[in-house]
């Protein structure tokens, strides 16, 4: 058994908020890989900014406020620059990151870099490229999310889902877009189709984030578009998604540079749901062309693709199958294994 301290001074958050209420990627990712340490015998605190103090699922959750203790095998900083030098008496000490690493250019990140030598994961081939060779680490190492195990167990299904698409990531990453080409492309060609959207700033902090503004006037376009088949719904927890997703025929989503995972595609691909997407960021490591959906190069393509998967039955069922075969094999045990692997060895 080790001692895993993990801290992150982002939104307020611990592994019972995650439950109980719609939370992010990357603190969904924080929350599941905490879980699989404890569940694999080790001894695991986690330092947030949420004042609450509690034990769920074997973790530790204490506010950051409290300072770090005394010693640990894994110091696990996420993100922040200010926690790159949290716990140097640590061991072992990893830098975790979630997003392109260009902002660890910065100077308030790169002399931390050069005195502490962290190792830092990333989540993908995409993402480790976003940081160039001569930055400062003590090693990297490409650690992707693991799909947490109620996307990974869902059986086929032989009669496919009504003309149903769904999106469930940030408003600002194309959702803004994906409407316009719905309106004018996608319903057109398949005047029975809906759109259903969960989305909202809560999952993000909510009217904290400076941005919630800009979130709340794209899903007030997407309520605008009701009369298209466009249905704009409350986010969800993790778990209360599922239902969803397993009742839509494809999930559409654009990508965006800024995305190095996308939990979402991912969780959806690992339930057997067809996927269409661009190839930006890292969303072609997550959808395989043609076999478990589409990487569409423009938007004429990407229309084409997503109205063949909402009316053409024999395409889903070959997409289908092929994202429950191929999608679902990686999950948050064989991530904090991996960690083991690499940092505890």
């Amino acid at each position: 058994m080790s001692r895993i301290v993990f801290a992150d001074d982002g939104i307020a958050f611990n592994g019972r908020i995650a439950e109980e209420r719609p939370l992010g990627g990357a603190e969904s990712a924080c929350v599941n890989l905490l879980n699989a340490f404890a569940a694999r015998g080790h001894d695991v605190t986690a330092f947030t900014s949420s004042e609450e103090t509690l034990t769920h699922r074997g973790v530790a959750w204490r506010p950051l406020s409290e300072g770090p203790p005394d010693a640990a095998d894994l110091f696990i900083a996420n993100r922040s620059w200010r926690l790159i030098r949290w716990m140097p008496q640590a061991r072992r000490q990893v830098l975790w990151i979630h997003n392109p690493a260009h902002y660890l250019l910065k100077t308030r990140f790169l002399w931390r870099l050069w005195l502490t030598r962290p190792a830092i994961v990333f989540s993908g081939t995409y993402h480790a490229g976003t940081y160039p060779a001569w930055a400062p680490s003590g090693g990297r190492v490409i650690i992707p999310y693991g799909i947490d195990e109620p996307f990974r167990a869902g059986a086929p299904v032989s009669e496919p889902p009504p003309p149903t698409a769904i999106f469930t990531s940030n408003p600002l990453r194309g959702l803004d877009w994906l409407i316009d080409l719905w309106v004018a492309r996608i319903r057109p060609a398949v005047p029975a189709a809906e759109l259903h959207i969960f989305a909202g700033a809560s999952v993000y902090g909510g009217s904290a984030n400076p941005k919630a503004a800009a979130m709340e006037e794209i899903l007030a376009k997407a309520k605008a578009a009701g009369e298209h088949g466009v249905r704009v719904f409350a986010p969800r927890p993790k778990r209360e998604l599922i239902p969803a997703l397993a009742a839509a025929r494809v999930m559409l989503y654009r990508g965006d540079p800024g995305e190095t995972y996308c939990l979402a595609v991912g969780e959806a691909q690992a339930l057997g749901v067809p996927a269409v997407v661009k190839p930006i960021g890292s969303l072609s490591e997550r959808v395989i062309d043609g076999i478990t959906g589409a990487v569409a190069p423009d938007d004429e393509t990407f229309a084409a693709a997503a109205i063949r998967l909402l009316v053409d039955d024999a395409a889903w069922q070959h997409a289908h199958t092929g994202a429950l075969q191929q999608q679902r094999g990686f999950g948050w045990d064989d991530a904090a294994k991996a960690f083991e692997e690499n940092f505890l060895g």
